[in-house]
């Protein structure tokens, strides 16, 4: 749990807020709440934190995506609420950050981002939209083997069986956009 100012900055915390942020309070407290997480639509949260500033809300909950000072992703629900000051105004937003079944200490100490080619990319974007090999390899001017070795090169990436499971851990790693279509890859995850 931490609080924010109205302009999101972290002005406190508690010790588990700054233990899965793995920084200390001198680290982030200053920091904008957006430089911590990646919302799975910044759009869509900042609307969230515009209603909260503007009292047309008092609270909102939102699945987001975050990254350690470590660049390791985690995903989880933010839930924010505003305390009102004694001239009705906003004072201060309470957030509290909780991860999807996991903690800081759970995560593999050896685990790098992934890093994609532009192409590897282009094809992880075609795969999420439901695109076919051969639909891919005539929208990037390649060969359907050609498309099938970087599928088969990201398969083994991810460790993952097949194209849905290739999918579902780009997002919870925090590759894929959330909340926008077609789904974009993160530009922090290409080379």
């Amino acid at each position: 749990m931490a609080t924010l100012d109205p302009d999101l900055r972290v002005q406190a915390g508690n010790d588990d807020f700054f233990r899965y942020f793995a920084g200390s309070s001198a680290e982030l407290c200053g920091r904008n709440l957006f430089e911590l997480l990646r919302p799975s639509s910044p759009s869509v949260l900042r609307e969230h934190f515009l209603r909260l500033h503007d009292g047309r809300r008092t609270r909102f909950t939102e699945r987001v995506v975050g990254y350690r000072s470590t660049g390791h992703p985690f995903s989880g629900v933010l839930t924010a609420t505003a305390v009102q000051g004694s001239s009705d105004g906003l004072s201060a937003i309470v957030v509290l950050v909780k991860p999807d079944n996991q903690s800081p200490e759970d995560e593999p100490r050896a685990q790098r981002r992934l890093l994609l080619s532009p192409l590897e990319a282009r094809i992880l974007e075609g795969v999420a939209t439901g695109a076919s090999t051969v639909q891919m390899a005539s929208k990037l001017y390649l060969s359907r083997q050609g498309v099938e070795y970087h599928v088969g090169s990201m398969l083994r990436k991810m460790k993952a069986p097949n194209r849905a499971a290739l999918i579902s851990r780009a997002y919870s790693a925090g590759m894929l956009t959330v909340g926008t279509w077609p789904a974009r890859v993160v530009s922090d995850f290409v080379k």
